[in-house]
Order: C-alpha cells, then sequence, then structure tokens
C-alpha cells in the first residue's frame, strides 16, 4: 500500500472484488468494471488525442491489459481506478510520440440561448483553448486534463503519473503558464488584427 492510499477504501474494495469475479468468469463483475471506469477513461484519453477513435481504442486496449491480468491482481497494492488511469495515460503517450497530425478544428456546439454570434464566440474560444492544451508537452497536458478535467486530487494524479506531488504541482504551474502566455499572445495578434 502506497502512502496515498486509505486502507478502508470502499471503491477500491468493490472494484477488488469485481474485478475477481471477472477474472472467475463472471461476465456481470466486468460489465460492472466497464461501465463504472469507462467514462473517466475516455473523458481522459480524449483530452490527450482529440480523437474519439483513438481515445476508443485506448480504452479498449486498457481493458484487454486489465483483463489480462485479472487473475494475478494483488489487492492492496494500487487503486484499480489508479491502475487503469495510468495504463490508459501510457497508452495515450505511446499513440502521441507517433506524432500523428491532429485536427485542429473544434466540435461545432450550438447553444442558441445565446444567439448565434455568442455561440460562435464560444465556439471560437473554445477552439483556442483546445488547441493551446495540445500543444502542451505530454506531461503538462496530462496533469492538467487529470487535475482540472477529471478533477482529481494532485496525489491522485502523482500516483497515476508516478511523479511526486511536487512535480505535479510544477507541471500544473508551468501549464497554466505556457497557456496564459499563449492564449495572451493570441489575443493581442487578434487585437493588431481588429484595428484599423
Amino acid at each position: 500500500m502506497t502512502r496515498f492510499e486509505r486502507r478502508d477504501s470502499p471503491i477500491r474494495d468493490h472494484d477488488a472484488s469485481l474485478l475477481s469475479r471477472a477474472a472467475a468468469g463472471d461476465r456481470r463483475a466486468a460489465a460492472d468494471l466497464v461501465s463504472a471506469h469507462t467514462p473517466r477513461l475516455m473523458a481522459l484519453a480524449r483530452r490527450m488525442l482529440r480523437d474519439e477513435a483513438e481515445a476508443e481504442d485506448v480504452v479498449q486496449e486498457s481493458f484487454i491489459r486489465l483483463w489480462r491480468m485479472a487473475p494475478n491482481w494483488r489487492s492492496g497494492k494500487a487503486r484499480l481506478s489508479t491502475w487503469m488511469h495510468r495504463v490508459a495515460l501510457n497508452l495515450c503517450y505511446d499513440r502521441l510520440r507517433k506524432a500523428r497530425p491532429v485536427d485542429e478544428e473544434a466540435p461545432d456546439i450550438a447553444d442558441d440561448a445565446d444567439g448565434p454570434a455568442q455561440a460562435l464566440h464560444q465556439n471560437q474560444l473554445s477552439a483556442r483553448v483546445h488547441s493551446a492544451i495540445q500543444n502542451l508537452p505530454p506531461r503538462q497536458r496530462a496533469a492538467i486534463a487529470l487535475c482540472h478535467f477529471e478533477e482529481m486530487s494532485n496525489i491522485e494524479a502523482a500516483e497515476i503519473l508516478e511523479i511526486s506531488v511536487e512535480a505535479v504541482e510544477s507541471l500544473l504551474s508551468r501549464a497554466r503558464r505556457a497557456l496564459k502566455a499563449s492564449l495572451a499572445a493570441e489575443a493581442g495578434a487578434w487585437m493588431e488584427r481588429m484595428e484599423p
């Protein structure tokens, strides 16, 4: 058990029980694990890769690896959710190393309540933020994804990234500075274009 885990975690015990039952052939337990962990793994993979199909492949491969090691899982070593996030993150890193071009176009999100001009502005802002996040180094992007989008604590993110809490805080700090600088430079360039 690591210093980050609570000895009496009911979620961890439940996941370990489900995994044990799944390893013994219980399809319902396997389905429960998939439905419990897929949404957060998909969210992480989407944020890292910005490609729905790639994200789905990462989640599927994460579960394949889980089923392969399920008979050998030793409860108490790590939380299953932490292990799953670590596997998914490593698979994302592998895909990012292949340096496939990323579609920089943000998805169209209509919001009729604010009117077309406001919706366009929001879409453009969202696209700029997503683009700035994609330009971060992978470890900074992972820290942002885990702590801000997945709403994990720095302790949980440190365990998944296999670094210290201080290193997570440093990654987050550098990522925030880079995002602020990138978005400020873009806003300045946009304002210059708008001047007569």
